[in-house]
C-alpha cells in the first residue's frame, strides 16, 4: 500500500508561518506529480499547491505569493512553505501523488490560523 505522510501542520497565530512537508516512496515521488490540497469544514477540497517531476509549480490563487512548494529529490519529500498565515488558511491539509488515472492521498495534517 502506497503512503503519503505528512507533518508539521499546528496552530499558529494570524501572520506565522509553517512548513509542512510529505515524505512519499521513491517509486512514486520520482514520476508523479505531487502537490497539496486542502479542506475546510463545510467546504470543498481545493488546490493549494502542485509541482511537476522537473520541477515546475502552480498554485490556488488565494495563495499566490504566500505559500512556497518545493521538492526535495533525494529525500523523496515536498514541503509546503506558508507564510502570512490567514484564519481562512484553516483547513486540513492533505498531500497528493497523481500520475495518469492514478491518486494517492495522504491522511492529512491539521493547520489552525488563530489568535
Amino acid at each position: 500500500q502506497v503512503q503519503l505522510v505528512e507533518s508539521g501542520g499546528g496552530l499558529v497565530q494570524p501572520g506565522g508561518s509553517l512548513r509542512l512537508s510529505c515524505a512519499a516512496p521513491g517509486g512514486i515521488f520520482s514520476i508523479y506529480f505531487m502537490g497539496w490540497y486542502r479542506q475546510a469544514p463545510g467546504k470543498q477540497r481545493e488546490v493549494v499547491a502542485r509541482i511537476s517531476s522537473s520541477g515546475t509549480t502552480t498554485y490556488g490563487e488565494s495563495v499566490k505569493g504566500r505559500f512556497t512548494i518545493s521538492r526535495d529529490n533525494a529525500k523523496n519529500t515536498v514541503y509546503l512553505q506558508m507564510s502570512s498565515l490567514k484564519p481562512e488558511d484553516t483547513a486540513v491539509y492533505y498531500c497528493n501523488a497523481y500520475r495518469a488515472s492514478v491518486n494517492y492521498w495522504g491522511k492529512g495534517t491539521l493547520v489552525t490560523v488563530s489568535s
